[in-house]
């Protein structure tokens, strides 16, 4: 493996950080481009199309002919699409080839990836219209794990979860109805993130259950997966099923789990399979570690729930999008996708709203349990299976792998699949962190701190997170992200540790990084202010001030603004990358008989002479 700092070429398992730091220092050019995304193994049962050279050097030249280019958060970040999502003159296969056809424009969340900056690299396999957890069920072959190609991949987003697990790109998309954005991920030892019904747009996307479908994300890490969910996340008008947005304030990341109450399942099943039990186990031990109290609950309510996806009206649901191709020769289609299918004709409309009624019942129950807690802690899935187990059992195999998924979109959850502890025979064990609608902020804290101390390996990429923080020496200012806020720079008593900090954290304000402002600015301790206040004047004869940048909601930022008094005020600070951000400013009449103390680099290093030096 590469080290990070040498940009020559692509290695395997750079992040979304890497990535854009390596195009926007021009370190990663054009010809480096098309050399690593031509070094991609083929032939790869992952891929069902992939992008022409000629395509991908379009895309480049058009995002850099793009005015303001640099700032773009996704910029030159390869992406891949699972194949049941439109990309704009490309096939959509569903894995599914008689029912494939060229789009004519992309998915809504394709063009917020395009808009964001991404390059676009391939379609992604999957099993036959989105309809199977185990990546075998395609006509362009089964996915193998990432990390022992005698186990599956998972599915139905096996292709998506493959190419992010070997390093290929850092983030993909696919698609979540009974647990497809999260089964892949647990057996690729990747992050899965499965968002909120409606908070992405599934316009564009081949049904599986219209009702039911979420976009989801893979990724290497949460960080990432957050990134992209930002980005793609606003409401879409022309998609009947979009919901408007609720607050998704970020919130400040966490350093432990104290004080989080987690909810398990009172008695875990894992079908006979000790590993996966006892690397679950020990995964619950490093969350109590950590500071969280487990509580156990009784899952009967969430297995009930799960058992009505397949054995009621929803299958007729599943089964809409198909109809042509279940009317047409067998070979059309998958045999086991086709057994699941066929029988929705059966299905009545009592029976559709005596399910329906039950579902809402059972939701209710859940939401009830999930309101006394922070999360609800599970396996990801409840074993693995070898690939000659699922030809031998295909419909029992897949059932057993929903046990902790199928429940989540009949009862509108949201969730985060993270790796868990590593089983004692070295293969992946996931975990997922589950709740109520739009709670995908809070959950995202949990997993960080959860994959901060379990520091996994990131796929079968040869690196960990734990490395991450060693090796990606990437000024944090050029990785910031533009998404879902406001991005406030703070230079004085507004810093971490400092008196009126507060008033960031209550309004649920998270730290980005901490920087410097652009070599052109001085810095002012303003006289009778209490608490001490400095002011920041931007001059020819400046230098680089130390600052922070904190990401508030639009109505919190709206709230901090009101509460400043004069001189400061809210203005435009540039950065030491050259970006720009909202900041503290200070009109020059407040500078009369001020304090130059530019020297000393920043407001915490004036302070900390003057303490030296017995000042009050």
């Amino acid at each position: 493996m590469e080290h990070f700092g040498d940009f020559s070429f692509p290695s395997a398992g750079w992040t979304v950080q890497n990535w854009r730091y390596a195009v926007l220092s021009g370190a990663l050019t054009e010809e480096q481009y098309l050399k690593w995304f031509e070094a991609l193994p083929t032939p790869d049962p992952a891929w069902i199309f992939r992008a022409a050279s000629d395509d991908l050097c379009a895309q480049l030249r058009a995002l850099f002919a793009r005015q303001k280019w640099r700032d773009l958060p996704l910029c030159g970040v390869p992406v891949a699409v699972k194949d049941n999502i439109d990309v704009a003159d490309w096939p959509t296969t569903a894995a599914c080839p008689a029912f494939s056809y060229v789009a004519a424009k992309d998915a809504h969340v394709v063009q917020r990836l395009r808009e964001a900056g991404a390059v676009l690299v391939g379609k992604t396999n999957l099993d036959q219209f989105a309809t199977g957890l185990v990546g075998t069920r395609s006509p362009y072959g089964a996915v193998p794990n990432a990390l022992r190609a005698e186990y599956i991949s998972g599915g139905s987003s096996s292709g998506s979860a493959s190419v992010v697990a070997r390093g290929f790109v850092p983030v993909a998309l696919g698609t979540d109805t009974a647990g497809s954005g999260r089964v892949p991920a647990a057996f690729n030892q990747i992050v899965g993130w499965k968002p909120t019904r409606g908070y992405l747009s599934t316009r564009g996307v081949v049904p599986a259950c219209r009702t039911l479908d979420c976009v989801s994300i893979f990724a290497l890490t949460v960080q990432d997966a957050a990134v992209v969910a930002d980005l793609c996340g606003d409401y879409d008008a022309r998609d009947a099923y979009a919901r408007d947005l609720a607050p998704l304030a970020p919130g400040a990341a966490l350093s432990s789990l104290h004080g989080m109450r987690l909810a398990v399942v009172e008695h875990p099943e894992f079908f006979g399979d000790t590993q996966a039990e006892r690397a679950h186990l020990e995964s619950r031990a490093l969350c109590e570690e950590l500071g969280a109290q487990l509580v156990p609950i009784n899952f009967a309510p969430f297995s009930e729930l799960a058992e009505l996806l397949y054995k009621s009206a929803w299958v007729a649901e599943r089964s809409l999008v198909a109809q042509a191709m279940l009317k047409g020769p067998a070979e059309w289609m998958d045999p086991t996708v086709r057994s699941i299918l066929e029988p929705a004709p059966e299905l009545s409309a009592e029976a559709a709203f005596s399910a329906e009624y039950r579902r809402a019942e059972l939701a209710r129950a859940i939401h009830e349990i999930l309101s006394q807690v922070d999360a609800l802690l599970v396996p990801t899935t409840p074993t693995i299976y070898r690939t000659s187990e699922v030809r031998d059992d295909p419909l029992g195999t897949n059932a057993r792998l929903g046990t902790y998924t199928n429940f989540t979109n009949l009862a509108d959850l949201c969730g985060i699949a993270v790796p868990g502890q590593r089983r004692d025979d070295g293969l992946p064990s996931g975990l997922t962190l589950l709740g109520s609608a739009w709670c995908e902020r809070r959950l995202a804290r949990i997993a960080c701190v959860i994959e901060a101390a379990l520091s996994p390996d990131l796929g079968a990429t040869g690196r960990s997170y734990g490395q991450l923080a060693e090796q990606d020496q990437v000024p944090r200012e050029v990785l910031s992200i533009k998404s879902v806020g406001v991005d406030l720079a703070v230079v004085g008593a507004h810093l971490s540790g400092m008196a009126l900090n507060h008033q960031l954290t209550s309004r649920g304000a998270q730290l980005l990084f901490a920087g410097h402002t652009a070599p052109h600015y001085r810095l002012f301790a303003l006289p009778g202010t209490v608490p001490e206040k400095p002011g920041l004047l931007r001059s020819a004869q400046g230098t680089s001030i130390a600052l922070e940048v904190w990401r508030l909601s639009e109505e919190a930022f709206g709230s901090f603004v009101a509460a400043i008094p004069p001189p400061l005020g809210i203005g435009n600070v540039q950065l030491q990358d050259g970006s720009w951000v909202k900041g503290f400013i200070c009109e020059p009449y407040g500078l009369d008989g001020a304090l130059d103390i530019t020297e000393f680099g920043g407001f915490a290093g004036y302070l900390a002479s003057k303490a030296k030096s017995g000042q009050s």
